[in-house]
């Protein structure tokens, strides 16, 4: 069934995509899968993982694959290496621990295409996982270079695309494959971000609420205008909001403000009124006298910005207000901190928002913590789980918010 969403103004039908669910037993053993995952995790000095999320993310899909006894091929990329391969890009690192999430041993191989693989899936036995080389070793993958694409796909049956976090990417892993691959799937967590993200614009329970951080209006344009055709109740937070405030002739100290940006902030506004849309910014913040986790501190009135100190963070009235909003809601998409919450003094802000929402979760209400700086500092507030569901793509969640259809799910198999 399709489902069609609003992109600014205009109607965007994203087909429902088939999914490695879709796929028995009968269709998997002894099929050569090609899995694109997102292993790009980062890692210390001595190239041990520091976070192992994305590897976690991926066993469901891997683990089902290898039930049903596929020979699984998988590849990701790591880091972002110039030119040719880099040891401290390999992804020889993730073996041993997706071996041990599998529960069996995973071959990792120095390649990811050419006789080495070729030779390797040859031996493989039904149920077994070969870890391809980094696929960004190769120019050719961020070029889509379709030759490139056809040697992936070589030595498979049937290809899978977990990696939602390059969905909104063209890359010849994510895209150029699907052309020689048949059928080419969604993995479940690529379908499990498509569900909540595409589900919540296209189809929110209400009254449906979207909060918005982060520094700059300019990164979060396109966004906002798309939310304004959606949601019932906006919500500004973090460093933009200062952009606003001058637009409306507030004093904003030495705040950041987007001076280029003042005149699309009035439009934003208009656009909400026009649009019915309760757009909430932060009525008191938190100011410091330099950009410091030590800096000195006090809390004002948005009307009442001292000169020369700077807003870092949103004051308790306007986390009551914002709170108070959402308790209202029945699906929330928050994009984007309220403030500088990697410094504590600045940190409360944010915490408070993701508190709030793991409180209405439980409660029935759905809320997505859509990628970036907002699923780090649910992390680090230790409230991850008690999210409806926690995007694991930055740029793609956007794309997917604004409405964009994805390269890398457009090219999937429809139902």
């Amino acid at each position: 069934m399709a489902r069609v969403s609003l992109s600014r103004g205009k109607f965007v039908v994203l087909a429902a995509k088939k999914s490695v669910g879709d796929l028995g037993k009968a269709e998997l053993e002894g099929k050569r899968v090609f899995v694109r995952a997102d292993l790009n995790v980062p890692l210390d000095k001595e190239q041990k993982i520091t976070d192992d999320t994305r590897i976690r993310a991926a066993v469901p899909t891997l683990k089902y694959l290898l039930d049903n006894g596929a020979k699984v091929l998988l590849t990701s990329h790591l880091g972002r290496p110039k030119s040719g391969p880099e040891d401290k890009f390999r992804l020889t690192p993730v073996a041993p621990r997706l071996g041990e999430l599998l529960g069996k041993p995973v071959k990792k191989l120095n390649d990811c295409i050419g006789e080495e693989v070729e030779k390797a899936v040859a031996e493989a036995k039904n149920g077994e996982l070969l870890l391809l080389e980094n696929v960004r070793f190769y120019k050719e993958e961020e070029k889509n270079v379709p030759e490139f694409a056809q040697k992936l796909a070589a030595n498979a049956d049937i290809y899978v695309n977990d990696a939602f976090g390059t969905a909104h990417r063209a890359h010849a892993s994510t895209e150029g494959v699907t052309k020689f691959l048949k059928p080419s799937v969604a993995g479940f967590l690529l379908q499990k971000e498509l569900d909540y993200l595409d589900g919540a614009v296209s189809n929110p329970k209400r009254p449906f609420a979207a909060i918005v951080g982060g520094s700059k209006v300019s990164s979060k344009i396109t966004v906002i205008e798309s939310l304004l055709n959606k949601v019932d109740v906006l919500i500004i937070g973090g460093g933009m909001v200062f952009t606003f405030y001058k637009a409306r002739g507030l004093g904003v100290g030495s705040s950041l403000v987007e001076e280029d940006q003042l005149e699309l902030a009035k439009k934003l506004e208009v656009m909400a009124k026009e649009k019915g849309v309760q757009l909430l910014l932060p009525t008191d913040v938190v100011v410091a006298d330099k950009f410091d986790p030590n800096a000195n501190t006090q809390t004002v009135s948005a009307e009442a910005i001292p000169d020369g100190w700077m807003g870092l963070d949103i004051g308790p009235d306007s986390i009551k207000t914002f709170e108070d909003a959402l308790k209202t809601c029945k699906t929330v998409v928050w994009n984007g901190p309220m403030g500088v919450f990697e410094f504590d003094k600045f940190a409360k802000g944010t915490y408070s928002i993701a508190q709030t929402l793991a409180e209405l979760t439980p409660q029935g209400t759905c809320t997505i913590i859509g990628g970036g700086d907002s699923v780090a500092a649910v992390e680090k507030a230790g409230l991850a789980e008690k999210m409806s569901h926690i995007s694991t793509g930055g740029g793609a969640s956007l794309e997917l918010l604004e409405g964009k259809v994805l390269p890398g799910v457009a090219a999937l198999d429809e139902k």
